[in-house]
C-alpha cells in the first residue's frame, strides 16, 4: 500500500468517523473500513508477527503486508454527533504518547527493515490535542522529552532519549532510548472539526516506514 492510498482511506473514513470514543474504537472502525473498502485486504486485529516476541500489531493487511500501529490521545471535549454523545478525556502525559508514538515506529522499522516480514509500515497518531503538532515555545529543546517532540516540520530521526533530569518515576517502563534507522518529517493533517471549543479540531501525524522491496 503506498502512502496516498492509506491517506484517501483516512479522508474517507473521516468523513463518517470525525471522532472516536477510544483508541480501541478507532482500530476497530479503520480496520473495518478497510475491510470494506478494499475487500482483499485480509485484515487482522492485534495479529502477532512470527517469530516477534512480544510484539501485536494493531492492524495487519495480510494481502499487501502491510502493517499499521494507531495511537488515538484526547483532551476533554463533549460532542453529539446525531444520536451518538462521545466524552472525551484530558489523557495527559504528553511526554509519554510522544514517547509510544515514536516506539511504534521503530516496532515498524524492525518489521521491514530487520526481519522483511512487512512490506511497508504506518505509524498513526489521531489527536484533538494541539501539544502534539503545535511548534513550542523558545526553549522546548531543554524540555525532558525534546528528544521526542513531533511537533509540525520536526524530523524524527536518530538516537531520542529523555534528558539526564528526567525524574525516573516519570518514565518507569520509557527508559531506553530508542533507535531509528530512518528519518522521518511530521507533516500533520487536518482530520475534522467538531463542536466549537478549545479541543474541537482533530488532527493526525502519519509516519510511512516504505517498503524495501522493488
Amino acid at each position: 500500500m503506498t502512502l496516498p492510498e492509506f491517506l484517501d482511506l483516512l479522508e474517507i473514513l473521516s468523513e463518517h468517523r470525525p471522532v472516536f470514543h477510544s483508541e480501541a474504537d478507532f482500530q476497530l472502525a479503520f480496520g473495518w473500513h478497510i475491510h470494506e473498502t478494499l475487500s482483499d485486504s485480509r485484515v487482522r486485529l492485534e495479529f502477532k508477527p512470527p517469530h516477534s516476541k512480544n510484539m501485536y500489531l494493531d492492524l495487519w493487511l495480510q494481502n499487501s503486508e502491510t502493517a499499521i500501529e494507531l495511537k488515538y490521545r484526547t483532551q476533554k471535549l463533549k460532542a453529539q454527533l446525531g444520536d451518538e454523545v462521545f466524552a472525551l478525556r484530558t489523557q495527559g502525559a504528553q511526554d509519554a504518547g510522544r514517547y509510544s508514538f515514536i516506539k511504534d515506529i521503530s516496532r515498524l522499522e524492525q518489521l521491514v527493515y530487520d526481519q522483511g516480514y512487512a512490506s511497508t509500515g504506518f505509524a498513526v497518531l489521531l489527536t484533538n490535542d494541539p501539544s502534539y503538532w503545535e511548534v513550542p515555545k523558545e526553549g522546548w529543546e531543554n524540555t525532558n522529552d525534546a528528544d521526542f517532540r513531533i511537533h509540525e516540520e520536526r524530523i524524527i530521526r536518530g538516537e531520542t532519549k529523555w534528558a539526564k533530569k528526567a525524574a525516573e518515576g516519570g518514565i518507569k517502563g520509557m527508559e531506553k532510548p530508542i533507535k531509528l534507522r530512518g528519518s522521518y518529517k511530521a507533516s500533520w493533517r487536518d482530520y475534522s472539526v467538531l463542536e466549537k471549543g478549545k479541543f474541537e479540531k482533530v488532527r493526525y501525524l502519519v509516519v510511512e516506514v516504505p517498503s524495501l522491496k522493488t
